[in-house]
């Protein structure tokens, strides 16, 4: 009767342990202000030569960060962009590589002229995954907050020239 038990007890603290851990989920989140900068971006990026990898409508709290993991390769031209919720008054991104060692560090504040969009161009020296991880601080300390991040990844050289 015994081994029974004992076989059926390491199940029961795996359910148990499994159902108390905190996971962060990715949600999505509609903002018709934040889709135009996207669109516009979108657009500005493709006539330069840098084709869409990776994007996301994630919802945020204010003041934690959104760690976003990202696999890059050596020697590539990389662009990534984060677009926070206009009600912020402070944005902030974070970029570490394989070994924690952070390789870039961006603020922007609310007054700013495009103060919501931080972008920046990377260029790894090895391949491995990086993380990104953007924060917004909130004048009311929402918990819906409205972010999105885009990773480019420059394919050409030759700009399109667009028709005026």
């Amino acid at each position: 009767m015994k081994k029974p038990c004992l076989i059926f007890l390491p199940f029961l603290l795996f359910a148990f342990s499994a159902s108390s851990q905190n996971i962060i989920r990715v949600q999505t989140c509609n903002n018709d202000f934040i889709k135009k900068e996207v669109d516009s971006l979108k657009s500005s990026y493709s006539r330069d030569g840098f084709v869409l990898l990776k994007e996301a409508s994630i919802t945020m709290e204010s003041e934690y960060e959104m760690p976003v993991v990202v696999p890059l390769s050596e020697g590539s031209w990389y662009q990534f962009v984060f677009i926070g919720d206009h009600s912020s008054k402070l944005y902030e991104v974070r970029m570490y590589d394989w070994n924690e060692r952070q390789v870039v560090y961006q603020k922007k504040m609310w007054g700013d002229v495009d103060g919501n969009i931080i972008s920046y161009s990377y260029i790894p020296k090895f391949s491995e995954f990086h993380m990104m991880k953007p924060v917004q601080v909130n004048k009311q300390k929402k918990k819906n907050l409205c972010g999105y991040v885009m990773l480019f990844k420059k394919v050409s050289d030759n700009a399109s020239i667009s028709p005026q």
